[in-house]
């Protein structure tokens, strides 16, 4: 599409209230098409559902971090000083723990307002039918696996509030958004939900880490957001946490929730610089040896042999099949006998394991000799000599031969049942098969990969990726995900404007007409964008500042839900803004540098 200059008008109907926006501006950048114009507004929103709709916007937030210059600042914090000399866990443990320190985890579901389903059903119409959705979206009904999380997930996530068609909306925030948390009372610091959290992860990996981007595959499920990482035996990234092989299966509580959403839910994206695929659109983007790559990778990570040490971790995690063993201790030259679960219960705040030969018997030690049995239990497996068997006979869960052989060391065998459920639970533990997007159904047509090496400088990136704008989508996305309307057409930033931020509108209903004016004027006059980037109203609401554009804009959008038949009109002119309302003229500075027009 060849960029067009002159003077354009642009129209749209604005669905909360009715009115019709006529922007007239010298535009140097193409009018987005009526048919993409719900995609490239949906750029600047980012709402959960939308990402799931518009799979593009995923990486697009990526690239639109990476062109943040607040990211490229973090290169000059002493806590990232002789980073060069790091191996790359090493660089990458460094950096989770500058994010832990930066940024809370997010959940609060009535920060960016509310919306309905009907609204948003209708919206995604012509792209993706309700059924879809409602088996795929939290916000609709969705509550994964049955065992999922073993408890209700609305209510885990506060979603059984929520009983008739009104839903949250449900955004994903820029690096910027997630910074001005800490504007906001009760926050000390940064926040953001998961997917903001991984789009970080996965910017800061490539800049701060020097992970190349086909390294970095982000994978994302209806409730989740995370990143795997293809170094070492890989690494996922868990909201602010990460996740090892060795951790992935230590049986720990911690794990266990990290574990979640690969281990009970279908994943409907996997996306790198390559491109992506969803569950339900069958074409993909993503290049099929990445993918192929990718799910080698992540099966390698999800599978392990039968050791002692696994054992251990298994019966820490499924505790429920703890009274099926016991543990031999030799304490002054006598044979005593242990109930496994008490010695689990000793692990909490203890160096020891169970499941550690090195430190075991120093945590057995500390066992009152009083809870040992001095002849063995009847009915429970002395995992003493399993272990043994183990420590030079490791198993594979797809080996028959070595699992049947399993089964005859496990000695509560009266009882064939919890046998069988034990070696059925152990074989669920050491071997995950997540359900990806079924690739045989696809077919593979994308516009190549984003080529950024690791060490390019963030200019080079910059017009590295304005040059594929024309013939990449997710570049071009990219700078609308980045909200640079000095680089994009203002169509699709106003019509998420004015139609997908109720924050303001409510917040401020209990103020006069004249009181909503003085408010926003008396805001704090920065942007938490830098240079034409600009922000939303709900932004400039819940961070509580904004430079005259953005407050102009917010003001706009709250009166226009007000006075729907009022004539308003912008004049943007570079250090001024003026805002007319009827005779009413009110006036703002800002530091944009924009200049444009616009009439609503």
């Amino acid at each position: 599409m060849p960029f067009k200059t002159g003077l354009i008008s642009y129209h749209c109907l604005l669905f909360k209230t009715g009115c019709v926006l006529r922007m007239l501006y010298m535009n140097k950048y193409p009018e987005i098409p009526a048919d993409q114009l719900e995609k490239y507004s949906s750029a600047i929103s980012l709402s959960d559902m939308e990402i799931f709709v518009f799979p593009e916007l995923l990486y697009s937030l990526v690239l639109a971090n990476i062109m943040s210059p607040r990211i490229w600042e973090w290169k000059n914090d002493p806590w990232f000083a002789k980073l060069d000399k790091m191996k790359p866990y090493k660089k990458i443990q460094r950096m989770k723990q500058f994010i832990i320190d930066n940024y809370e985890f997010n959940l609060d579901l009535d920060t960016w307002g509310l919306t309905t389903k009907e609204s948003e059903v209708e919206r995604f119409k012509p792209f993706m039918d309700e059924e879809t959705i409602g088996q795929s979206n939290a916000l609709f009904g969705y509550e994964g696996d049955k065992h999922y999380f073993t408890l209700d997930i609305r209510k885990h996530f506060g979603l059984d509030k929520y009983t008739s068609s009104i839903i949250p909306f449900w955004k994903t925030e820029t690096l910027e958004a997630m910074d001005a948390f800490k504007f906001k009372d009760d926050y000390r610091v940064g926040a953001g939900e998961c997917v903001s959290l991984s789009t970080l992860y996965a910017a800061a990996l490539f800049i701060i880490c020097d992970i190349p981007l086909e390294d970095i595959f982000l994978i994302a499920t209806p409730l989740h957001s995370q990143n795997f990482i293809n170094i070492n035996d890989g690494v996922l990234t868990n909201n602010r946490r990460l996740v090892t092989k060795n951790m992935w299966f230590n049986g720990t509580d911690l794990t266990g929730k990290a574990q979640r959403a690969l281990r009970n839910e279908q994943v409907t994206i996997v996306a790198n610089n390559t491109g992506f695929v969803h569950t339900v659109y069958p074409e993909a983007t993503i290049s099929p040896e990445s993918f192929e790559l990718f799910r080698e990778k992540l099966d390698a990570f999800t599978t392990t042999d039968i050791t002692y040490e696994i054992l251990g971790n298994f019966l820490r995690e499924r505790s429920e099949f703890q009274k099926c063993f016991q543990i031999k201790y030799m304490r002054h030259g006598k044979e005593q006998y242990l109930p496994i679960e008490r010695a689990f219960g000793y692990e909490h705040g203890s160096p020891y394991k169970v499941s550690d030969n090195a430190t075991r018997d120093k945590l057995l030690d500390q066992i009152d000799e009083y809870d040992f049995y001095t002849e063995p239990i009847e009915n429970r497996i002395q995992i003493n000599k399993l272990g043994d068997y183990l420590k030079n006979n490791p198993i594979s869960h797809f080996d028959n031969e070595s699992m049947r052989e399993l089964a005859e060391k496990i000695e509560c065998t009266k009882d064939m049942e919890r046998k069988m459920s034990v070696i059925e639970g152990l074989v669920d533990f050491v071997h995950l098969e997540p359900e990806l997007p079924d690739i045989g159904t696809k077919t593979f047509n994308g516009p190549g990969p984003i080529e950024i090496q690791p060490g390019a400088q963030r200019e080079e990136i910059i017009e590295y990726l304005a040059s594929l704008r024309e013939s990449h989508p997710i570049a071009d996305l990219a700078f609308y995900a980045s909200r640079d309307l000095a680089v994009t057409d203002w169509g699709p930033f106003l019509k998420a404007g004015f139609e997908r931020n109720p924050v303001v509108i409510e917040k401020t209903a209990g103020l006069s007409d004249d009181e909503l004016i003085q408010t926003l004027e008396n805001l704090t006059p920065e942007s938490i964008y830098d240079g034409s980037r600009i922000a939303q109203p709900d932004e400039v609401w819940n961070f509580q500042r904004g430079d005259g554009l953005e407050r102009a804009l917010a003001l706009s959008n709250v009166w226009k839900s007000r006075h729907p038949d009022d004539k308003l009109s912008l004049a943007v002119n570079d250090a001024s803004v003026e805002l007319s309302i009827g005779e009413r003229v009110i006036q703002f500075t800002s530091e944009k540098g924009l200049t444009h027009q616009i009439e609503l």
